[in-house]
């Protein structure tokens, strides 16, 4: 009786050792994608810096103390608007004065044409010498060119006047005043900027191309047939400080003659509408480009790669179900996809499960699945 429940107790133990070997011979069934290629844009983000589409700085013209100022700050103001207000006493006294030496001018000439027109009949008939008709001719000339002196002072001095009154060159919005009334302006080292008034409606967006990017970039832009001035279709997206996209897509307006040979960067000026006012001059922005287009590009999803101590790594699985871990160079992001720059070949299937319970060398069963990316 205790030999046959040891008997009993023996083939239980051989049944249960069999059942186990059976499980891990048997290969678990994982699914698995298709490394595909694709044609892939290379995006790029560059740091701008943000200026109006016209930033008019306004200038005192004449010096003198600010009497008055007739906007309020960081508003809107009109082309033509009255800006500021300068004493003008010392300048309309100036006018005074040179339509005083106007007159006296226009005096002397009538004087000056009176004796020429005595003198003139008398040196016909010799009564007078050639030099005394010549001294008068002299006078006369000199009167006429003393007159249109004296009229161009006093045309400068009633231009200088007018700058007392500081007008809007643009509509805009102005920005804080740096001379307050009653202060004395327009020479140094007192202000002589005192505002400055911006055009917001679109604003310009500048930033750099290292050497390397701009010779990628612009080979881009010959491929695509966009030369020239036809660089300007070029499409450009605007993240702000908060992460958020801009919505509104900008294009490029200036490319830089040379590349600064001490930065080695070449300066891009680019336009964005702004309707809403949200951008302002002096802003800090991301400004992202297609700077390549990648006609075969290989991608995987991203959920395929693991990454371990900052190296990316695919278990593939060949023609015999056999799994071989693979590091990977990742090239760029596109969406839940990453774009392989090497370690694939197209056509390869990686896993898409199972990814941490699996070791190169296992055998498994590979289920080729579709994945349906976001960018599709």
């Amino acid at each position: 009786m205790k030999t046959g429940f040891s008997a009993f107790i023996l083939l239980l133990s051989v049944f249960a050792c069999s059942k186990e070997e059976v499980k891990q011979v048997t290969p678990p069934n994982l699914k698995v994608v298709e490394v595909s290629e694709q044609r892939v844009p290379l995006f790029k983000e560059f740091v701008g810096q943000v200026y109006g589409k016209a930033d008019i700085p306004i200038r005192a013209r004449v010096d003198g103390f600010v009497e008055k100022i007739h906007f309020r700050e960081g508003i809107r103001v009109a082309k033509g608007q009255l800006l500021y207000s300068i004493d003008d006493d010392p300048l309309r006294q100036s006018v005074s004065r040179e339509e005083s030496t106007l007159s006296e001018a226009r005096i002397n000439l009538v004087n000056a044409e009176n004796d020429l027109a005595r003198i003139a009949p008398l040196a016909e008939i010799n009564a007078i010498s050639k030099r005394d008709l010549d001294a008068a001719i002299a006078r006369k000339d000199a009167s006429q060119e003393a007159v249109k002196a004296a009229e161009a002072n006093l045309n400068l001095a009633k231009i200088n006047e007018g700058y007392a009154r500081i007008y809007a060159p643009i509509s805009g919005i102005i920005g804080k005043s740096k001379a307050k009334e009653g202060e004395y302006v327009g020479r140094s080292p007192n202000p002589v900027i005192l505002n400055t008034i911006s055009q917001i409606d679109s604003v310009v967006v500048e930033f750099f191309l290292n050497e390397k990017d701009y010779i990628t970039f612009y080979k881009q832009l010959l491929k695509d047939g966009e030369s020239g001035l036809d660089r300007i279709n070029h499409p450009l997206d605007l993240y702000l400080a908060d992460g958020e996209k801009f919505p509104y897509t900008g294009k490029i307006t200036f490319l830089d003659r040379n590349v600064d040979p001490s930065t080695g960067t070449i300066l891009v000026q680019s336009i964005f509408p702004n309707p809403d006012g949200l951008i302002r001059p002096g802003q800090f922005a991301k400004v992202k480009s297609v700077i390549e287009v990648l006609d075969q590009a290989l991608v995987v999803p991203q959920r395929c790669v693991v990454e371990l101590q900052s190296f990316y790594n695919v278990f593939s699985v060949g023609a015999d179900g056999l799994i071989t871990q693979k590091r990977v160079e990742i090239l760029d992001e596109l969406g839940d996809l990453f774009v392989i720059n090497s370690g694939l070949l197209s056509g390869e299937k990686v896993l898409i499960e199972g990814l941490m319970a699996v070791r190169s060398g296992q055998k498994v069963n590979p289920e080729v699945v579709q994945f349906n990316s976001v960018n599709e």
